[in-house]
C-alpha cells in the first residue's frame, strides 16, 4: 500500500494500515521522510504518536508506489492535480487510488472525482474510490471508534477498500454515490466556518443549530442538483461529517470561523494555523458552482463575502436574517 501526503490524516491512515499491511509513505519534503525514518515519528504532524518501524517514508515517488495494489491520496486539495500528474506514470495499472480529500478546486470548480478522472484517464477511472466521513486524524490514530464511508461507482472496489483499510476501531461502509460523498465532505467545511463565525460572535446555540440546519439544506441542494442521491446527506458523509466539523474542537474551519467572528483578519488567522483548513478555499469554488447551476447557496455565499473583507461577520448574520421569508423545503 502507497500513502500519498504525509499530514495527519495521511500519518494516521499510514500509521493504521501498517499494521496488516506492507505500506510506504510519500512525503513532499525530503527532512520529513528521513526523520520519519529515522525516529518513527512525524516531526510535523501527529508527532506525539510513534509509528509503526515496519512504516517507511520516502520523498520518492516511484518508489512509495512501486508495486503498490492500494493507493491513497491524501494531500490538500490545491495539490492533487499536480501530485497526482506526477505519480500517474508510476502507478501500476490495476491498482485502486483512494483519495480522502475534502475539497473543490478553486480554478476549474471541479470535485477531486473529476480531476483525478482527468488526470489519470480510463485506465484508472473505475477503480476510484472516495473516502469521506466524520474522521479527525488525532482520533483515529489514538483507537477511537469511527465510522466513515467509501464511494466508487464501481461498488466492488468500494468493498475491497472497506475490507483492507477497516480495522476494530475503523469502520467502512461502501456506496455507490460519489458526488453525494465528494460534495458533502467539501461543502460541510463552508457550513463550519459559518457556524464558528457565529460562535466567535456569541450568537448562541440556536444559531449554531439553524446554521447546521440551512448548511445541511444548501449541501443537499447542490448536490441533489449535480445528479447526488439525498439520502447520502443524512449520512456519514452527510450529516455525520458536517455534525463533527461544526461542533468539533479539532475543526480547523470552525476555528478559522471563530477567530474571524471574534474580529481577527483572515490572513493572521491562517498564518498561525500548522494545517489546511480546506472550507477556505472551498467557499470560493462552492460559490461559483452554484452561480453556474443557478442554485442558491445564500450561507455560502454570505462565508465567501466575509472571507473577501466585503462584509463584516455581524452585518452577514443581519442580512441572512433578513432576506425574503420562504418555505423551509427550498
Amino acid at each position: 500500500m502507497g500513502v500519498l501526503g504525509a499530514g495527519s490524516f495521511g500519518t494516521c491512515l499510514a500509521m493504521l494500515c501498517a499494521r496488516e499491511h506492507d505500506v510506504r509513505l510519500w512525503a513532499r519534503k525530503p527532512e520529513i521522510a528521513e526523520a520519519i525514518n529515522r525516529e518513527h515519528r512525524n516531526p510535523s504532524y501527529l508527532s506525539d504518536f510513534e509509528l509503526p518501524e515496519s512504516l517507511r517514508a520516502s520523498s520518492d515517488l516511484a518508489e512509495v508506489l512501486a508495486g503498490r495494489e492500494l493507493v491513497i491520496c491524501a494531500v490538500p486539495s490545491h495539490g492533487v492535480r499536480s501530485v497526482m500528474q506526477s505519480a500517474a506514470s508510476y502507478l501500476e495499472e490495476g491498482a485502486i487510488v483512494v483519495s480522502t480529500v475534502k475539497g473543490i478546486e478553486q480554478d476549474t470548480c471541479m470535485r477531486m472525482d473529476q480531476v483525478l478522472e482527468e488526470v489519470l484517464g480510463s485506465v484508472h477511472a473505475p477503480k476510484l474510490v472516495f473516502l469521506s466521513g466524520p474522521s479527525f486524524a488525532r482520533e483515529i490514530a489514538d483507537e477511537r471508534p469511527t465510522a466513515v464511508t467509501v464511494a466508487c461507482r464501481e461498488e466492488v472496489y468500494a468493498i475491497s477498500v472497506q475490507e483492507s483499510i477497516s480495522s476494530p476501531w475503523l469502520r467502512c461502509y461502501s456506496t455507490q454515490d460519489v458526488v453525494g460523498v465528494e460534495l458533502g465532505g467539501a461543502l460541510k467545511n463552508v457550513a463550519a466556518i459559518a457556524v464558528g463565525i457565529c460562535d466567535g460572535l456569541e450568537l448562541g446555540l440556536n444559531a449554531r443549530a439553524s446554521v447546521m440546519t440551512r448548511g445541511l439544506r444548501e449541501i443537499t441542494r447542490l448536490g441533489t442538483h449535480l445528479g447526488a442521491d439525498p439520502l447520502t446527506f443524512l449520512g456519514l458523509a452527510g450529516v455525520g461529517d458536517l455534525v463533527l466539523t461544526c461542533t468539533g474542537d479539532l475543526s480547523r474551519n470552525r476555528r478559522v470561523g471563530l477567530e474571524l467572528g471574534r474580529g481577527r483578519p483572515l490572513q493572521e488567522v491562517l498564518g498561525a494555523m500548522n494545517e489546511v483548513a480546506e472550507g477556505v478555499r472551498t467557499t470560493r469554488a462552492a460559490c461559483e458552482l452554484g452561480r453556474r447551476h443557478g442554485v442558491e447557496l445564500p450561507i455560502s455565499n454570505m462565508v465567501d463575502a466575509i472571507l473577501n473583507g466585503t462584509v463584516q461577520p455581524s452585518e452577514a448574520v443581519e442580512r441572512i436574517m433578513r432576506r425574503q421569508l420562504r418555505s423551509e423545503n427550498e
